[in-house]
């Protein structure tokens, strides 16, 4: 697959797909890591003397309403100031504007178009990959990078659809994710496989991809729960996955010596108390929420962790969303950043990613992945839409 140093780009317009889709409260960006993610590709094009055309969505717009507080505006700003660069930004979704200003970009000057997803108002021509649409912005420029990981696993007009119509090739973050990730399709061992969250069943397919190879699976967060109730242990009110029972019961047969369960649990009785009790597996009673994995638990993991050489890990071990209930997520990412010499740990997007920054562990772990649902379709089917589009 070809990267964005593989083009000539002197003089050419250059179309990159970034995902600046970040938290923006009353016009102020709240965290602008995927912003300074994208400076990389964007700072080689500018240095070749290309002229860039930058696209992104910014939430989810489905109906003119939806627009309120959805403007890349303040992205550009902030944009601006990161690059040092003057950032054009045009406000309008009319081609025939966006068409004029494209024409009138110089080598090495930058311009912002305004968030893809103000295109679904019309007919979803961005998230029905309007072929209309996807023809007009790849008429706009002479080579597509598509710099945005975390979109790649849907069929947009901004993934999918320009990269059918023009010469194209991936960004230095898509890169970095593409050869991140697939580190742990072979993986030195032992490998350990961490899963957290609320749900089973957004992680079946990547617990049949890797329930095989890997050496252990360390569960916690939500999805514990139907494997521990399925183990014959009262569970209280925590989450119940009725819908996964099967599963969990059939993966407990084949790998009974592979599945590493927590033994004791943060617990609280309502959530208006967020003041957690540390329980034992056989304490629970009736009313009981586990809300984030006990001490116990946090020490049985490390001992698994110790020997460990490759480490995927997708999923908080709490209620992330409660600070109270961040502990087992923070211990264990705190231990794997300094084993970092000895294991290599790919943390999956998502909350566990936002954990890792909170404790300023970026640099100590050896991937945090910029995706969330992409990343988890990647390690089941190994390629995304996006990537499939380009090659």
């Amino acid at each position: 697959m070809k990267t964005i140093k593989e083009f000539d780009l002197t003089g050419k317009t250059v179309l990159i797909r970034c995902d600046f889709n970040v938290p923006i409260v009353k016009g102020k960006i709240i965290d602008d890591t995927r912003i300074k993610s994208a400076l990389k590709t964007i700072q080689y094009a500018l240095s070749k003397s290309a002229k860039v055309v930058l696209l992104s969505h910014l939430g989810k717009v489905k109906e003119e309403k939806d627009k309120e507080g959805k403007s890349l505006a303040p992205i550009a700003k902030r944009l601006e100031e990161l690059l040092g660069n003057t950032v054009q930004f045009l406000s309008s979704i009319d081609h025939e504007e966006e068409k004029n200003k494209v024409a009138a970009l110089k080598e090495g000057e930058v311009l912002l178009l305004e968030n893809t997803r103000f295109e679904d108002i019309d007919g979803k021509k961005e998230s029905g990959n309007s072929k209309e649409l996807s023809k007009f912005w790849a008429s706009l420029g002479e080579v597509f990078i598509n710099d945005a990981f975390a979109t790649m696993h849907r069929a947009h007009a901004s993934t999918v659809g320009i990269a059918s119509y023009l010469p194209s090739g991936i960004g230095f973050l898509v890169e970095k994710e593409i050869l991140a990730l697939n580190s742990v399709f072979d993986p030195d061992k032992p490998f350990i496989l961490i899963l957290g969250g609320a749900k089973i069943k957004d992680k079946i397919g990547v617990i049949e991809k890797f329930a095989s190879c890997c050496d252990h699976i360390l569960i916690g967060g939500g999805m514990a729960f139907p494997f521990i109730e399925a183990e014959g242990y009262e569970i209280g009110a925590s989450i119940k996955e009725e819908e996964s029972k099967t599963f969990v019961e059939n993966l407990i047969k084949k790998y009974p010596d592979k599945l590493i369960l927590p033994v004791d649990f943060q617990t609280i009785k309502e959530w208006k108390d967020m003041k957690p009790t540390v329980k034992d597996l056989t304490e629970f009673e009736q009313e009981d929420i586990g809300v984030d994995i006990g001490p116990l638990t946090i020490e049985l993991f490390k001992k698994y962790l110790k020997n460990a050489k490759t480490v995927l890990w997708n999923g908080p071990l709490g209620v992330y969303e409660f600070s109270s209930c961040k502990k087992g997520t923070r211990e264990i990412l705190n231990f794997l950043a300094q084993e970092n010499e000895t294991i290599k740990t790919v943390v999956g997007g998502g909350d566990t990613v936002a954990c890792a920054m909170e404790n300023k562990l970026e640099g100590r772990l050896y991937h945090l992945s910029t995706g969330g649902g992409a990343t988890l379709t990647y390690l089941e089917n190994e390629t995304l839409v996006g990537l499939d589009a380009i090659q």
